[in-house]
C-alpha cells in the first residue's frame, strides 16, 4: 500500500512479544524443569496497534507504566523489529529514548558528543560545526572532559538531549528526557521542543505529565496493556486517563512541577 509524501509515521497491525525468564542460572533452569515448572513465559508488549502520523503533527503518547509506550517508540526508531505488522517512517529520526543511551561509560563527554551524534546520523563535520551549541545547551561545565561513566543521571540527560536536539531530522522521540534534571533544564528541554514543533518536525513525546503534554502536543495516543485504547483530542485523552483533579487520580501540579512528572 502506497502512502501520500505527507504521512510521517505508519504503525499497521504491529505486535511485539517479550519473553521473561523466571530462572536465571543453567543449574535454576535444570532444576526447575525437573520439578516442572515454568521457566519462561511470553507476553504480549504491543497487540495489534494500529495509527498513521502525519508530517508535523505533535503526538503525546501516554498509558500507565507497563503499556507499551517505550516498546513503541524503540519500534519507530528502528531500534527493534515488530514480530508482527509492520512499522514506516519517513525522513531521518533523532531523539533521546534512553537516558544515555548510545553513550561509551569510559569516554569522555566531548568524545561521546560525536559518537552519539555519529549513531544519530550527522557526519563529523555537522557535529563539529554544532558542537559549541551542544556543549551550551548541555551546560556541564568542565565534565565535558571527564568519562560520561561519572556523571549522574541528570548530566547523562542533558548531553544527550543537546546532541538529539541539534540534529536535523523529520521525526523527534522524546522518552524520559524529563524524568531527570533540575527544573530550569526540563524547562529548556520543552522550549526546545516547541521550537521543534514549530519547524514543522514530527514530534513524538512520551509523558505522564498532563500540563506538558497539552502545551507540546495537538493529539493524544493512550495504550493500555499493549492496545491503542484512545487516539484523538489532547483533553479528551488525558481525561480518558483520568489524570484531571476532579477524576479519582493523582492530581495536576503547577507547571514547574508537571515538567519532572516522571515518564
Amino acid at each position: 500500500m502506497s502512502y501520500p509524501d505527507s504521512t510521517s509515521i505508519v504503525v499497521e497491525g504491529v505486535t511485539k512479544y517479550f519473553t521473561m525468564r523466571y530462572q536465571r542460572t543453567l543449574k535454576q533452569m535444570t532444576v526447575a524443569a525437573v520439578k516442572g515448572r515454568e521457566i519462561s513465559d511470553t507476553f504480549k508488549a504491543l497487540d495489534d496497534v494500529s495509527f498513521t502520523v502525519e508530517q508535523g503533527e505533535s503526538i503525546g503518547l501516554m498509558g500507565l507504566n507497563g503499556s507499551g509506550k517505550s516498546t513503541l517508540l524503540k519500534l519507530v526508531n528502528g531500534i527493534m523489529r515488530p514480530d508482527g505488522g509492520q512499522v514506516l517512517t519517513r525522513g531521518r529520526i533523532a531523539g533521546l529514548i534512553a537516558t544515555g543511551a548510545g553513550f561509551h561509560p569510559q569516554m569522555t563527554g566531548r568524545d561521546n558528543v560525536f559518537l552519539n551524534a555519529a549513531v544519530l546520523g550527522m557526519t563529523e563535520a555537522e557535529t563539529r560545526r554544532k558542537f559549541d551549541e551542544i556543549v551550551e545547551f548541555a551546560d556541564i561545565g568542565r565534565f565535558l572532559e571527564t568519562p560520561v561513566g561519572n556523571y549522574s543521571s541528570g548530566m547523562f540527560a542533558r548531553l544527550g538531549f543537546a546532541v538529539a536536539v541539534h540534529v536535523d531530522s523529520d521525526i523527534f522521540l522524546a522518552d524520559e528526557v524529563l524524568a531527570v534534571g533540575d527544573k530550569p533544564f526540563k524547562k529548556k528541554c520543552l522550549e526546545r521542543m516547541q521550537q521543534i514543533r514549530a519547524e514543522g518536525r514530527t514530534l513524538f513525546y512520551v509523558s505522564h505529565a498532563a500540563g506538558s503534554v497539552r502545551k507540546m502536543c495537538d493529539r493524544v495516543i493512550v495504550l493500555e496493556k499493549g492496545r491503542v485504547g484512545y487516539d484523538g483530542e489532547v483533553n479528551a485523552g488525558i481525561k480518558y486517563l483520568k489524570y484531571d483533579p476532579d477524576e479519582d487520580s493523582p492530581p495536576e501540579v503547577d507547571d514547574d512541577e508537571d515538567l519532572g512528572a516522571d515518564i
